[in-house]
Parts: C-alpha cells; sequence; structure tokens
C-alpha cells in the first residue's frame, strides 16, 4: 500500500529564504514576488522542478496549487541546474530522479493497489505515466518499470539543464466511486524524489523531494477547465478575487518528504528495472559444430526445466530469467518455487496482466507444447554400423515432427543415424505391390499420427548418399 507524506511547514521558509533562485527561475517564475536576502544559516533545497502547465485561479490562497492536465499529453517538467544553486555537497556526475503519479486523497491512498489493478485490467497494455523520451533533453537510461505502472526513472547531470516530458495516460474521472456523468474527478500529485549514489555506486541516498497536486481531463478538457475557472474569477467583486491565488503559467513543485517505497527505505528496489525499449532476452549463439541435442538446449528452456517446490528464492529468479521473465524477477524476489507452485491462474492474471500472466501460469505448471505429428522408426544399420543389442524385439525411436515437411522429416532421420542431411538423397515410401513413392510434403502432412515405420538404406547410385525408404 502507498502512502501520502504531508508538506512539511518548513518548506515555506526555505522558499522564502531561497532569494537568488528566484533570479535563476524569473524567465518561468514570474509570480514570484521579491523577498528579502537569504540569511547565511538557512539551507536552500537543493533541486528546483517546474512543471510546465498553468495552475487554475479558483484556488484560494492558503491551499496549495491545482493544475489541469490533457490525457496523454506530453508536459515539460524542468529541473534547475545545479551550477545555479551552486550545490557542491553532491559528489557523484550523475543523479537519479523517479517521477510518479499517485492519490491525493488519503482515502484512495488505503486502496491505491485495488485501484491501479483495477484500471490495468480494464487497459491491458497501457501505462498510468510514460516518458517521452524523444522530447526529453539531457535526461540518460530512462526506466518504465513493467510492474509499475505509474512510475518512470531517469539519470540526469545536474552540472547541465535538464527537462523531461512525461504524459498522464488515466484521467480523474475514471477513479470515482459513481460514474453516472458529470462526477468530480480525484485529483493525483505528481511527486518526484532524487537520489544521488552511495559509496557502493548505487543511487539510493535520497536528496530532495517535491510533488504538486493535478487534475486530469480527456484532451482538451484541461483547457476548457482552465477558461472556465478564469471566467468564474473575473465575475467575482475585487474583494472576492483578492481570497484567490492568480493563475501562474508554470507550477512550481512543493518540497516533501521522500515516497515510502523510495530506494534508500527499502533495499530491494535498488534491482535495477527494465531499461526503456529494453530488447528480448538474448540467448547464446549456437556452435556450428555442436549436435542437434546440444543445440535444443542452447536455444530454448527444455520442457524438462520445471519449476520445482523445493526450489530455492535464488533458483526461482534463475529459473524466470531462463524463461524470459526477466520484468518480474523483481515483482517476485522473495518468492520460491513452493510459492509460485500455490498461485492459480487467476492469481497470475491479477498480478502480472492477461498476457504475460497466462504465459507465466503455464510455465510454472510445466505445460509443454505438444508436436503436430509424431511417428516411430525402427532404424536399420548403414554398412560399418553395429545393430543395436536386442531386447526380444525391434527398438523404435519417436520422431516428433512440427512443420510436417519433407526437409523436417529429413533432417529428423538424418539425426537419428549421425549423419549430415545433405547425405540423404531422396526418402521414399514403399507402397502397394512394392513401389517406390516419393515422399513429399503433402505425404507428411497425411501420416497417421502414431504411425510405425521401418527405414531401410539404400546407396544412391547417383550420389555418395543414401535413399531413405519407409515400409
Amino acid at each position: 500500500m502507498l502512502f501520502w507524506h504531508s508538506q512539511p511547514e518548513t518548506y515555506h521558509q526555505q522558499h522564502a529564504n531561497a532569494g537568488y533562485l528566484r533570479d535563476a527561475l524569473a524567465p518561468f517564475l514570474k509570480h514570484e514576488t521579491p523577498q528579502p536576502p537569504a540569511e547565511k544559516d538557512s539551507k536552500a533545497p537543493p533541486f528546483q522542478y517546474v512543471l510546465c502547465a498553468a495552475t487554475s485561479p479558483a484556488v484560494k490562497l492558503q491551499e496549495e496549487t491545482l493544475t489541469y492536465l490533457n490525457q496523454g499529453q506530453s508536459y515539460e517538467i524542468r529541473m534547475l541546474n545545479r551550477k545555479l544553486v551552486e550545490c557542491t555537497d553532491i559528489s557523484s556526475k550523475y543523479v537519479k530522479s523517479i517521477v510518479r503519479v499517485v492519490f491525493h486523497d488519503r482515502r484512495l491512498q488505503y486502496t491505491e493497489h485495488q485501484q491501479l489493478e483495477g484500471w490495468r485490467w480494464n487497459r491491458p497494455g497501457d501505462r498510468i505515466l510514460d516518458l517521452d523520451v524523444p522530447l526529453s533533453v539531457g535526461i540518460v537510461e530512462p526506466q518504465v518499470p513493467p510492474m509499475q505502472l505509474n512510475t518512470v526513472e531517469f539519470l540526469w547531470d545536474p552540472n547541465k539543464c535538464a527537462s523531461a516530458f512525461v504524459q498522464v495516460n488515466c484521467i480523474s474521472t475514471e477513479f470515482t466511486p459513481r460514474k453516472h456523468g458529470g462526477e468530480k474527478g480525484v485529483p493525483f500529485r505528481i511527486q518526484i524524489d532524487t537520489f544521488a549514489q552511495n559509496e557502493n555506486k548505487e543511487y539510493m541516498e535520497h536528496i530532495h523531494s517535491a510533488s504538486c497536486q493535478v487534475k486530469v481531463f480527456k484532451p482538451k478538457g484541461a483547457d476548457r477547465k482552465l477558461k472556465t475557472d478564469r471566467e468564474k474569477i473575473e465575475k467575482r467583486s475585487f474583494q472576492e478575487k483578492e481570497k484567490y491565488q492568480p493563475s501562474y503559467e508554470t507550477t512550481v513543485l512543493r518540497e516533501c518528504s521522500p515516497w515510502p517505497d523510495a530506494p534508500s527505505m527499502n533495499s530491494s528496489s535498488s534491482t535495477p528495472s527494465p531499461v526503456y525499449h529494453s530488447s528480448p532476452t538474448p540467448y547464446s549463439i549456437i556452435d556450428g559444430n555442436a549436435s542437434p541435442d546440444q543445440q535444443e538446449d542452447l536455444t530454448f528452456p527444455s520442457c524438462s526445466d520445471n519449476l520445482l517446490a523445493t526450489s530455492s528464492m535464488q533458483d526461482t529468479q534463475q529459473w524466470l530469467l531462463r524463461h524470459r521473465f526477466s520484468s518480474f524477477c523483481r515483482l517476485f524476489s522473495s518468492f520460491s518455487g513452493a510459492d509460485l507452485l500455490k498461485m492459480t491462474k487467476e492469481d497470475f492474471i491479477q498480478v502480472c496482466g492477461p498476457a504475460d500472466g497466462i504465459r507465466l501460469f503455464n510455465a510454472v505448471k510445466g505445460r509443454c507444447i505438444q508436436p503436430r505429428l509424431t511417428i516411430y522408426v525402427c532404424q536399420h544399420k548403414l554398412k560399418g554400423q553395429q545393430p543395436p543389442k536386442s531386447l526380444g524385439g525391434d527398438v523404435y525411436h519417436a520422431l516428433y515432427l512440427e512443420d510436417l515437411t519433407t526437409a523436417e522429416l529429413t533432417e529428423k532421420i538424418a539425426h537419428l543415424y549421425n549423419i549430415s542431411p545433405a547425405q540423404i538423397s531422396h526418402v521414399y515410401r514403399q507402397g502397394p505391390t512394392g513401389i517406390h513413392v516419393l515422399v513429399s510434403d503433402k505425404m507428411v502432412q497425411n501420416f497417421m499420427e502414431e504411425t510405425c515405420f521401418i527405414l531401410n538404406t539404400v546407396k544412391d547410385e547417383t550420389s555418395d548418399g543414401y535413399c531413405i525408404v519407409l515400409k
């Protein structure tokens, strides 16, 4: 469960004392009034974040600012240059900022997990918060945790200017208890937590946190709402107007407490999140001299590689990586094999989403893909080979076919004889009266399931290869 911290009163004192910040922010902080010089013993916040969206004029003076956003529209968040604040106590070249969209109302904070899971179920594949990387400037290693739909992360150099463009894809009315039309949407908060590297080169040393209150409307709805608020305020008397804040062109995020799930407060969060637009998990390159059995093991996880109830948490993590579930390693970091085996299909779908949930459920339960066709062949010896030991009858081998083509059948037979497929010139099937019928793709597709064949090898007189006859 996520928890929201109230804004500390010390912010107002720090904000009032940081006079030299206003000169740096003057181009986009026009609403600030001149303040007395800062005292020597006061410490200004190391960073300042500015959301480039206008605030509502329908907010009273003693209340927090409210900003309207359009769903899916990219909004710039400017990070103040470190040189302007002369912050010299940060030794790392980069700092890490985590941007979140969370609920403002405490009532919804207590049920935030259920609210977000319900949104995930109704909007499969969508995210609450996205990072518009092409428009962003000065950020590196952008990350979008797949299991945290309301969070994005990135690194930036405090010695240079940086701007991150974010998109909020949910609207405030999606979380109202009753939806009959005309409901008042719930407010959200955009919070930014910034961290520096510790002695272990991990971004876990908290530096600064700030947030602002927002409401999200359908496209162009925020512009209409802002216009309506301005018209209402203009109709009020001069005395009533003085009770309300003016509308500012930008929104300054107010300093606040760090988010409870921050890396410095939760050691498990130090696990790297999947990188934005990351490529699929690569597999090992197959050696050309490897045998077919070795190639199969190197290319795909074996069906026999099932998750066991005795698997430890470390074994479970390795199993998730081998089966291409690396994005869920962090989520199941404290799960053993027995814990995953106890989960139902509905549990996996609720936690991982419909597509990945079904895939992970099938992998955990050890459900293998059945071949399209299975045939049994009895191997006769080639010239110079020893016959197999007798077990009281002929020994048959199973061939599993997927493509149902002559080329695939030839490859399987060649593997059985431990020769190259190029050494097999033709494959025939013995028909009525002993005639030899050339095997085609159509014939393979019409083989009956679990048909038994006896393989005879005949030397091809026109080449150095062999002809295979199926009886």
